[in-house]
């Protein structure tokens, strides 16, 4: 059955018509995106849900849409989906990050010559009839300082076309190495020498606890007086207010704002404020950008839908097409080998380890980690998965740490999964092999070569004769068919452990006659 994907923006047809030729079903509403309600009522039974902007993603929204794999933002901003709600849910999050950065960048330089030159009220006065020349004095940008907030993708080209109109460039990101800085031909700076030193200051940040009104009353009085701030970023890096009384004081000379706390902002204070150019959240309006978002998120969903490959996730590592295809059985060998111990794990887990051995190590492991967790944590929260899980793990402490290291033993390729609580520390091995099946391969140390079964039993025991038979008998009493018996030992006479796959779902009471057997040790049911 082909996938299924809902658009309740609005998408070019150039876009749809990827979704089709790559073999997905496409339902286009466009109109869905501005009623809630109607959103609401349609989203079920879809794949994917493709969006803009109009469309708000909520928990609410997202209780209705049972067995949705993927939201796909055409834009770079996720502000309108609840990304923890969609990572709860499994859900992959998806945006195009790249598609609009030229256009975004080329608004904040066209904002900064507007605002230096006073663009749109001379345009203004001059349609009044007015002939104002003297009073729009403005000021030249060459050799003038720009201050740049945020130095990553849209930023750097920011920084780049400053460059080329022989502007001094300086940058405040905490995530901008000296290398990227010195290759940019920018000098990293912490903010308040920014705030001090720059002529233009122009915002390039996402908006997180950190940088929501990172330009407050505060860092206004400290900047520079005269500068000129353009927001072509997120509305929430700006205290309003602060601004206004700055630009009202003299102490600001100008700012050009291209979004607002609240879109649409059909009203602000903003908008009666001294030298301020305001435009509707203009940075992705060019033909262009508009048809390389549309374009980008029609292909990175349907790679993920149709093979599993996952492109500028916002919540989840991504996975090439080409890894897809040999990622897929180290992901459920993985996830296997947390469940394995997850479920014989019976008190708080303080640390898990992953050990990547061999040619898996040089996979992508973040995938993989997230599976092991997962599994890990599933038997006692139920409700977390492959994209959840490492969250969940932070969120109850629970320290996971990733090894890679070449290959040591006798496969070419070894997952261990060590947990690690207040009582034991367990391990777990595992391999794929040629035939791309899941196998174990050690548990605590002793050697076995077993599948994954969808009902096992793991017993641990004295290796004393006898043990075989009594288990076996007391099965075929209570009805209960082996489907595969495999064993391992530490030493003759040692520690052993038997993990046999049987038809269905072994009775308690049978658990308990099991136990019962001389020298078994402990006795667990496992699903897979």
């Amino acid at each position: 059955m082909s996938p299924r994907v809902l658009i309740s923006d609005a998408l070019s047809p150039a876009a749809i018509q990827i979704f089709k030729d790559r073999g997905v079903e496409v339902d286009f509403q466009p109109s869905l995106g501005k009623d809630k309600d109607k959103l609401a009522a349609a989203i079920d039974g879809f794949d994917g849900l493709a969006i803009r902007s109009a469309s708000k993603v909520t928990a609410k929204l997202l209780e209705k849409a049972h067995g949705l794999k993927v939201i796909g933002r055409a834009g770079i901003g996720v502000d309108n989906v609840d990304i923890p709600a969609a990572t709860a849910r499994g859900i992959i999050v998806m945006n195009t990050p790249f598609g609009n950065s030229i256009t975004t960048a080329e608004h904040a330089i066209t904002l900064m010559l507007a605002l230096a030159r006073q663009i749109p009220e001379a345009d203004a006065s001059t349609r009044a009839g007015k002939w104002e020349k003297n009073k729009f004095l403005g000021v030249e940008i060459f050799g003038k300082t720009l201050g740049v907030i945020g130095c990553g993708n849209i930023g750097s080209i920011v920084a780049d076309r400053a460059i080329g109109l022989k502007m001094k460039v300086i940058a405040y990101d905490p995530y901008l190495s000296a290398e990227r800085a010195l290759h940019l031909g920018v000098e990293k700076v912490e903010l308040d020498e920014l705030l001090r030193r720059a002529d233009f200051i122009t915002l390039h940040t996402p908006s997180t606890e950190k940088t929501r009104n990172i330009i407050n009353a505060e860092s206004l009085a400290a900047a520079k007086k005269g500068v000129r701030l353009i927001n072509c970023a997120r509305g929430e890096l700006i205290d309003e207010a602060a601004l206004i009384e700055a630009l009202k004081s003299g102490h600001v000379a100008g700012a050009a704002i291209d979004v607002f706390r609240e879109e649409p902002a059909t009203q602000s204070p903003l908008f009666a404020a001294p030298n301020v150019i305001c435009t509707p959240h203009l940075g992705a309006s060019t033909m262009e950008a508009q048809e390389n978002v549309a374009l980008q998120v029609a292909e990175q969903m349907s790679d993920y839908l149709l093979r599993g490959a996952i492109t500028n996730a916002v919540n989840f590592p991504s996975i090439t097409a080409e890894e897809a295809p040999k990622l897929k059985p180290f992901i459920e060998l993985a996830e296997k080998l947390g469940s394995f111990a997850g479920q014989l794990t019976e008190t708080g887990i303080k640390q898990v380890r992953i050990t990547y051995e061999g040619e898996v190590a040089q996979m992508n492991t973040k995938a993989l980690t997230s599976a092991a967790v997962a599994g890990l944590l599933r038997p006692m929260l139920q409700d977390v998965n492959v994209v959840s899980a490492p969250i969940v793990a932070k969120d109850r402490g629970i320290v996971v740490e990733e090894t890679r290291r070449d290959a040591e033993g006798d496969y070419d390729s070894l997952i261990t999964v060590t947990v690690v609580t207040d009582r034991q520390t367990r391990s777990v091995s595992g391999t794929v092999y040629a035939d791309g099946r899941p196998r174990i391969v050690d548990i605590k140390g002793i050697r076995i070569d077993a599948e994954f079964g969808p009902s096992m039993l793991y017993v641990t025991n004295q290796d004393k004769p006898g043990f075989v038979g009594r288990f076996a008998t007391l099965l075929a009493e209570a009805g209960i068919n082996i489907a595969t018996f495999h064993l391992g030992r530490e030493s003759l006479g040692g520690n052993a452990i038997a993990l046999v796959e049987v038809d269905g779902a072994v009775p308690p009471e049978v658990l308990a006659k099991v136990h019962e057997i001389p020298n078994v040790q402990q006795v667990k049911p496992l699903m897979f």
